[in-house]
C-alpha cells in the first residue's frame, strides 16, 4: 500500500483534508477556504464546474455544492423545471436546483456522517466524480430546452443516449 492510500484510509482525517489530497491526487485546481472548506473547478468536456465542499460539524455533513453558469430566457423557464425535475428523478446522490439571481445551475449533495462516522477517500472522489458525472450528462438537456426549442421528454433522450463500443 503506497503513502497516499494509507493516507486516505485513515479514520482520523477531516473530511476536508480528505478532499484536498483528492484534488491534489486529480490536479484539480482547487483553494482551501478555510478549515472547514475548499472551493475546486473541474474542467468538464461541456464546461468548467465550481465545487465547493464545506464540513458542517453542527451536522455532521459533508455538504457539496457544485455551480455553473445558467441563464434562461424566461419564457423557457417552466420547460426547464419540467426537465430539472425529470433529470432529479434519475439521480439517487444529489439534485438539480436553478439559482436565477445567481444565474447558475446548482447540483447539491449532502455526505451525512452523524454518529461519529468518517468519510473515506473513495466515498469523497465518488461524491466528486459523480456529481460532475451527473452534470455533463444533463447539461445538454438543458442547454436543449432552454436554447434549442426542444421538449424536456426529448431533451431528456439525448441526456441517456450513450455511445456503446469503440471507433
Amino acid at each position: 500500500m503506497d503513502a497516499v492510500q494509507h493516507f486516505l484510509e485513515r479514520d482520523d482525517l477531516h473530511p476536508i483534508d480528505l478532499v484536498e489530497t483528492l484534488a491534489e491526487l486529480n490536479a484539480w485546481d482547487f483553494d482551501r477556504v478555510g478549515d472547514d472548506q475548499i472551493a475546486m473547478v473541474i474542467e468538464g468536456n461541456w464546461r468548467n464546474y465550481s465545487l465547493s465542499l464545506v464540513w458542517s460539524e453542527a451536522d455532521e455533513i459533508l455538504k457539496l455544492v457544485c455551480t455553473f453558469d445558467l441563464d434562461p430566457p424566461k419564457e423557457t423557464l417552466p420547460k426547464l423545471y419540467n426537465v430539472l425535475d425529470l433529470a432529479n428523478d434519475k439521480c439517487w446522490s444529489g439534485s438539480f436546483t436553478l439559482w436565477p439571481e445567481e444565474k447558475a445551475m446548482v447540483f447539491r449533495y449532502g455526505l451525512n456522517l452523524c454518529g461519529g462516522a468518517v468519510a473515506s477517500g473513495a466515498q469523497i472522489n465518488s461524491m466528486v466524480t459523480d456529481c460532475i458525472a451527473d452534470c455533463e450528462r444533463f447539461y445538454p438537456a438543458f442547454q436543449l430546452v432552454c436554447w434549442g426549442g426542444e421538449s424536456p421528454k426529448q431533451a431528456m433522450r439525448i441526456a441517456f443516449d450513450h455511445a456503446y463500443g469503440h471507433a
